[in-house]
């Protein structure tokens, strides 16, 4: 595989032919990988075509819209995420999947659904990102970094999210469509509870029971409440467009090639069924069926001293004693509640950022 280390010319043979070809196998990750920098000239290019009863638009490499041509009722605008972590694939090929089935006509799109294969580069070089975290920079945070391909991605991807929400180039007014973004991970660690979501910090919204419920249908029934304003990808659509929007981890890391799909059927069926206005039956919500976590605070890396005093191996939402002292730096973290859990620990952060998520059980 060769990969182009700059913007490609969308009217160039070479992505002429590969997008021809994606628009008989599907296949968005074979579209993606040879031109992981994206596109340039795409107002001079067809990048549009026709679907059983709908409309595709590359907007740019691992971008695609796709609009049906006749909405379903109630209205939805739907964003799935993934890859905003490259070495993340499990999330990648479930976009991928969903995607072949609706261009090779087994699936149809009844709502529009904005797919996002978000950092195409750090992808092929599997690693997690290529300079910045890019879950960090959402909602203008990447102003505050040097340039780099992680800046770039965020801006742009703000920019294809905020015009596919706003209709911007839209078949269809702007609407009063209900909003949806659920965001595609996996995590670096194993977890004690495999798959979770984190549900972004609504302020004085109430917690949606219902969309609890779809997680659960999604096969994810551990949730983690957001405590506080962050830059990740989902929390720019839930604060920026009312969004019912979800980080969902769905297992751990691994390579193309070495994910278990069977593992990710209920989350793949889930979203597919939603995209196509297809009955998804919904449990009414109980707090019996769920794991649900409230966030206590950050650990935070303040210097190069920091000291993370957990083992390499430890798994998310092992819990602590109260009094546990487990990081040491200009200020130190000592637990203060039986059982505190810990959550995305990584002492290999940069200055400034979260090393670990503390949480506690709620109920609501």
């Amino acid at each position: 595989m060769t990969t182009q280390t700059s913007l490609i010319n969308a009217a160039s043979a070479e992505f002429i032919q590969a997008f021809n070809t994606f628009k008989e196998t599907g296949d968005f990750l074979a579209l993606t990988q040879p031109f992981e920098r994206g596109l340039e000239n795409q107002e001079n290019a067809s990048l549009t075509f026709p679907l059983a009863q709908a409309t595709a638009k590359l907007l740019d490499i691992g971008v695609l819209v796709i609009e049906p041509n006749e909405l379903a009722q109630p209205l939805k605008n739907i964003v799935i995420s993934s890859g905003i972590h490259g070495n993340e694939t499990a999330p990648i090929e479930i976009v991928n999947q969903i995607l072949q089935d609706i261009v090779q006509g087994r699936r149809q799109v009844a709502h529009r659904t904005l797919f996002i294969i978000g950092n195409p580069v750090s992808m092929n070089i599997s690693k997690r990102f290529a300079v910045e975290n890019l879950n960090r920079l959402f909602c203008g945070k990447y102003k505050d970094i040097a340039q780099c391909y992680e800046k770039e991605r965020a801006e742009k991807l703000e920019t294809y999210v905020s015009n596919f929400f706003n209709h911007v180039g839209s078949n269809f007014a702007k609407n009063d469509a209900t909003t949806y973004h659920y965001d595609l991970h996996t995590a670096i660690r194993p977890s004690q509870h495999e798959k979770f979501a984190i549900y972004p910090y609504q302020g004085d919204k109430p917690w949606d029971k219902e969309q609890l419920a779809f997680m659960r249908a999604c096969g994810v029934n551990t949730i983690l409440f957001g405590h506080a304003p962050s830059g990740t990808f989902s929390y720019y659509s839930s604060a920026n467009f009312s969004a019912h929007a979800f980080t969902v981890e769905l297992g751990k890391v691994r390579g193309f090639g070495e994910n278990d799909m069977s593992k990710f059927a209920a989350a793949y069926n889930t979203l597919s069924a939603f995209v196509s206005n297809e009955a998804i039956e919904l449990k009414p919500f109980d707090n019996a069926d769920f794991n649900l976590f409230k966030v206590l605070g950050d650990i935070t890396k303040y210097t190069e001293e920091f000291k993370l005093n957990i083992a390499d191996d430890v798994s998310n939402f092992t819990g602590y004693p109260a009094g546990t002292l487990l990081a040491e730096d200009e200020q130190n973290y000592q637990t203060s509640h039986e059982g505190e859990s810990i959550v995305f620990p990584n002492a290999n952060v940069g200055i400034g950022q979260r090393a670990a998520l503390m949480v506690i059980p709620c109920e609501l």
